[in-house]
């Protein structure tokens, strides 16, 4: 009995020196990023700027998971017009990011916190690109976590260079910061557990490349697929699982449906990424709008005859959350012909959201709510559908010199400081936001409340939940823009065809073929 217990408080005592000595350890993590998601089919261009990167809320210096390593953030890239990114930018943007990589070496773990759609001129593959230059810095024995939104795209490049990897299980992204942090877990718990990289990752492309607007996880059959994702998860030996939409607008080998699955057991990894490609493919003709989808025109006519309050309709073509550059005046032109809205009192109140146009702010500033005032909106770059609109009207709302706002403060200050810098001008019935291309402008204090509009109309496809909460009726209109409807139309030369639903008469049945994907150390060997 004495011999056990003696025996006993020496494995306790040794417990609790290698306690000591793991609670010891510092791992350093390193962060970079890219966040951008924007259209080819545009006239624009549009530099990456790279903003320190902040971490999230969950990685707060009190946090659990932040005291558990040293984390190193580097550069986040974002873009502020839309189209394309220049290469010039872009390639500024790695080097500046590299620099400060090197300074903190080294790292025993890498976060890149990524979107996924980013497009650059002359560069197939912007966020693999990059991963391949820190990996060729930070080596290939650092684990690294890929966390990425739904609607990018998982490259060859991408899948190689990441050894675990997350995408968002829901379009709205209500989960995107779940998502995130789910990646961030994982990483944390690998490398303090000392599991280190999952030994498989499969990955099935699967042919098919339609918008969020068609394939909404609030909707069938988008919402029974991505249903199956945490299925997968939970198989033992599987630590993660997603199914990437891709993004519709660009145009490059990457750009397609892709499931990737990671875990330790071969087949239950194999079969989980095979199940969920299998049924992606299974449901491609059952993809559908969330909402009634029409012409403009029969939009607008189902709007003014509808009793329903605020009855809301998307313009999808120029979605700058999809991508437009939220400056085509096409729809807006059309909307200020309408013989409906040009009477301020007898017309159905008719809300925009929203058009650029800073001069106008800046005259509707020194003119005071209650002037008239004119000035041109949109279309500043981005005038391939229609030129600038001379707008006129009313002043209802101007906010205040952002040099008199806050940080961090007042209506629309955003969650990274951003200062609000509109106007909404009345013109006839209409309310017309100026000043920003937000589908959600910062309207508090402004005295225009969108849930006392007849009609609300955003530049939008499926509504953020902001918006669907407050809808009575709802209807999505193909409008143009850089982010159109029409996937055939679009003049698609980089992308691996036959693709569905473009090619969808011509198409045969795709393989859905599982392939392992081996970790960058075994690939090259060290």
């Amino acid at each position: 009995m004495k011999k056990y217990i003696l025996f006993l408080g020496i494995v306790l005592m040794a417990a609790s020196l290698c306690s000591s000595v793991t609670a010891q350890k510092r791992y350093r993590i390193g962060v970079a990023g890219i966040q951008i998601e924007n259209s080819v089919f545009m006239p624009n261009r549009q530099p990456i700027t790279g903003s320190p990167l902040m971490l999230p809320d969950y990685l707060a210096p009190d946090s659990p998971m932040y005291k558990a390593a040293d984390w190193f953030p580097s550069l986040m890239g974002r873009g502020g017009g839309r189209g394309p990114v220049t290469r010039e930018s872009y390639e500024k943007f790695v080097a500046d990011a590299l620099e400060i990589i090197k300074k903190n070496m080294p790292y025993d773990a890498f976060w890149f916190y990524n979107h996924g759609a980013c497009s650059v001129d002359g560069i197939d593959d912007p966020e693999g690109m990059f991963m391949e230059k820190v990996r060729a810095i930070i080596g290939n024995d650092c684990l690294v976590s890929t966390t990425m939104d739904l609607h990018g795209n998982v490259s060859d490049r991408v899948a190689l260079y990441s050894d675990i990897i997350t995408t968002f299980r829901k379009a709205p992204h209500d989960d995107s910061r779940e998502s995130h942090r789910r990646g961030v877990v994982n990483l944390l718990d690998r490398l303090t557990s000392g599991k280190g990289r999952p030994a498989y990752k499969a990955f099935v492309a699967v042919p098919v490349l339609v918008s969020g607007e068609w394939s909404s996880t609030r909707a069938e059959p988008a919402k029974s697929l991505y249903a199956l994702v945490p299925e997968v998860e939970a198989l033992p030996g599987v630590l993660d699982a997603g199914i990437w939409i891709g993004y519709v607008w660009g145009d490059n080998r990457r750009n397609q449906g892709v499931v990737m699955v990671v875990g330790d057991d071969k087949e239950q990894v194999g079969s989980g990424a095979k199940k969920l490609a299998q049924k992606f493919w299974d449901v491609r003709d059952e993809f559908t709008l969330e909402a009634p989808g029409y012409d403009l025109e029969k939009c607008l006519d189902l709007a003014v005859a509808s009793k329903k309050k605020p009855f809301f309709i998307s313009d999808m073509g120029d979605n700058p959350g999809g991508g437009g550059s939220g400056e085509v005046t096409w729809t807006l032109a059309r909307v200020l012909k309408r013989p409906e809205f040009k009477d301020a009192k007898k017309g159905k109140s008719l809300l925009y959201c929203s058009i650029p146009g800073t001069e106008l702010v800046e005259t509707a500033r020194k003119a005071g709510v209650g002037a008239q005032v004119e000035g041109y909106v949109g279309a500043m770059t981005d005038n391939s559908y229609e030129p600038p609109i001379l707008l006129s009207g009313t002043v209802v709302y101007v906010s205040p010199p952002p040099a008199q706002q806050p940080q961090g403060a007042g209506p629309g200050a955003g969650m990274r400081g951003r200062f609000s810098n509109i106007a909404i001008i009345k013109t006839g019935s209409i309310y017309v936001v100026v000043g920003t291309s937000s589908p959600t402008p910062p309207l508090d204090g402004s005295g225009v409340d969108p849930s006392k509009m007849d009609i609300v109309m955003v530049k939008q496809g499926y509504l953020v939940n902001q918006w669907y909460n407050m809808k009575a009726d709802w209807v999505m209109a193909f409008t143009r823009g850089g982010v159109d409807q029409d996937f055939k139309s679009l003049p698609y030369k980089g992308i691996i065809r036959p693709m569905y639903p473009i090619d969808k008469e011509t198409m045969p049945t795709p393989e859905l073929n599982v392939i392992f994907v081996p970790s960058a150390k075994h690939f090259y060997g060290r």
